[in-house]
């Protein structure tokens, strides 16, 4: 069954509902379309809504249909945590049993003053920040001193923003690398990010040149055994460039989702074509915006049967997420959720419940058997259950 294209698209952080666990992580309650569902008085996604997304879970607004055109699921993260990478990774059959570290209280002098030292500079900043608050808070400083900012979140993440005119992008990216070989265990932070911004004092904004140091999968996914991929937004370093045989950066979903149609249409060296579409979480489920979520939301479901139109024969989409980012909650990081599952094709039978999934790597197994790989050490494929044959 060599012949066959899989085509995943990850709605960053786009969770359906809290999963057993949740409270361990402070998220009992949360339900990240369940809870925006009923903030906009019901959801309105047609497209979205005809696959079976109404079948997966209540949703205001989707009811459940009798022939849902895609077979629908949700799955449970069985890795620990709520991350981006960890996430992606169980995605491709990799479960993490250990969470990153995170820093409520900023970094440690044993991560800033090893890095100030290799840096040759001060740092400033040092604490858990939105990305857009703190270059407006120490903007002006940096511009001054020329000191990068340095930040968190509640996600297991180091953050290093600088205006493109006192750092340029290229050297924000080698301080990210200085960065990523001092964080190693115990410090194993799960991604270092670079993000540039521009602009004068008071207006600052960043720009689309923000790039992820991702800490390598510990051990082989489903991409290295494949190593015929085609990583379109993040996913090249999610993964550290682990497996992705091609790699195309994006600007936002609507570029992500260009790239993703043209790409279809036009690549057939690919097995997979693996999308992620970041606006979800970094725009909106971390800024609380319930309204510019949905909103997304909606753009998202308008393109669905741009891509829908362009698949072939053999090719089968996967619509999923990697976690959720409830933004009607009191916090801005990340909810421990399940996320939906949606599989569509030609080849693919619709209207099959494939029920609540143990963990997210069933997709990897399902593609590893799709692709006669030999089984994997996790997961349940679901292949035989939607298979045409």
């Amino acid at each position: 069954m060599n012949n066959y294209r899989v085509i995943i698209i990850v709605l960053d952080s786009v969770g359906i509902g809290y999963l057993p666990d949740a409270d361990k992580y402070g998220d009992s309650g949360c339900n990240t379309l369940g809870n925006i569902a009923r903030a906009v008085s019901g959801l309105n996604l047609p497209q979205l809504a005809r696959m079976g997304l109404g079948n997966i879970a209540p949703l205001a607004g989707i009811a459940p249909v009798e022939n849902p055109s895609a077979s629908f699921g949700k799955m449970a993260e069985k890795s620990a945590g709520k991350d981006t990478s960890s996430g992606h990774w169980e995605l491709m059959g990799l479960i993490n049993p250990w969470p990153f570290p995170t820093y409520p209280q900023g970094f440690p002098d044993e991560i800033i003053k090893p890095f100030q030292k290799q840096i040759g500079t001060k740092i400033i900043g040092n604490k858990p920040a939105s990305g857009t608050e703190i270059i407006q808070q120490l903007g002006n400083h940096h511009l001054e001193t020329g000191y990068p900012i340095v930040y968190t979140s509640a996600d297991s993440v180091f953050q290093i923003a600088a205006h493109e005119n006192i750092i340029p992008v290229s050297q924000l990216y080698h301080l990210c690398t200085i960065a990523r070989r001092i964080l190693t265990k115990p410090h194993n932070v799960a991604r270092v990010i670079a993000r540039p911004f521009i602009g004068k004092p008071d207006n600052f904004t960043r720009t689309s040149r923000r790039r992820d140091f991702s800490l390598p999968p510990a051990q082989p996914t489903l991409l290295d055994y494949l190593n015929s991929t085609l990583g379109i937004g993040k996913i090249k370093d999610i993964f550290a460039g682990r497996g992705i045989t091609k790699s195309i950066h994006t600007k936002n979903n609507q570029d992500g989702i260009q790239q993703t149609i043209s790409s279809i249409h036009s690549n057939t060296e690919y097995k997979l074509i693996f999308t992620n579409l970041v606006d979800f979480d970094m725009l909106y489920g971390h800024r609380n915006d319930v309204a510019g979520y949905y909103k997304c939301l909606r753009e998202f479901d308008s393109h669905l049967p741009r891509i829908l139109e362009v698949l072939r024969e053999k090719d089968i989409l996967l619509i999923t997420a990697d976690h959720g980012c409830d933004p009607t909650t009191p916090g801005t990081d990340h909810t421990r959720e399940y996320v939906p599952l949606l599989v569509y094709g030609a080849a693919v039978k619709p209207g099959i419940d494939l029920g609540i999934r143990k963990t997210f790597a069933d997709t990897a197994q399902t593609m590893a058997q799709l692709w006669d790989i030999p089984e994997l050490t996790t997961g349940t494929s679901f292949l035989d259950k939607i298979l045409n044959k």
